[in-house]
């Protein structure tokens, strides 16, 4: 996902694609037989449908594991300021480490904001002391700690 701006692509969508994707969003393993029920069609036009979408990129099913079950149990929020003319190669750099699950561009008081997974605070102080500190271009970060999550959806 480059942008958030529309494109106007989404008038391309009829009431079939929208309940597929619909369908997948609620459980990626649906069977194209089961949605094909639901809307009285064959589910060969569901499987042509669904390789459509994904084709054209409104669609991916992907695997989503639970970052605690995984053994990461210290979450944050960062926020990055940058010197603004190379903003966006710092954020090609940080995006490149592998503690970052979740990089955006922003308006603001920040440049950046990233979602960072760590397995405990001793890896995430090393993550913000040893890699983070480092990557030319910061001037200033600022560390929100996940508390609790309390809503978390996919699109």
């Amino acid at each position: 996902m480059e942008s958030i701006n529309s494109s106007g692509q989404s008038s391309r969508l009829d009431n079939i694609d929208r309940h597929i994707i619909e369908a997948m969003r609620k459980d990626g393993r649906e069977a194209f037989a089961q949605i094909a029920e639901q809307l009285n069609v064959s589910p060969g036009m569901i499987r042509q449908r669904y390789n459509r979408l994904v084709e054209l990129g409104y669609l991916k099913v992907v695997a989503v594991t639970n970052p605690l079950m995984m053994g990461m149990r210290t979450m944050a929020m960062i926020g990055i300021r940058t010197d603004g003319r190379k903003m966006l190669q710092v954020a090609e750099n940080v995006a490149k480490l592998k503690e970052v699950v979740y990089l955006v561009v922003v308006s603001g008081r920040y440049d950046l904001m990233a979602e960072v997974f760590c397995k405990d605070d001793e890896e995430m102080l090393k993550f913000l002391t040893e890699k983070l500190a480092k990557v030319e271009g910061i001037r200033e970060t600022e560390t929100f700690m996940h508390m609790k999550i309390m809503k978390e959806i996919y699109f």
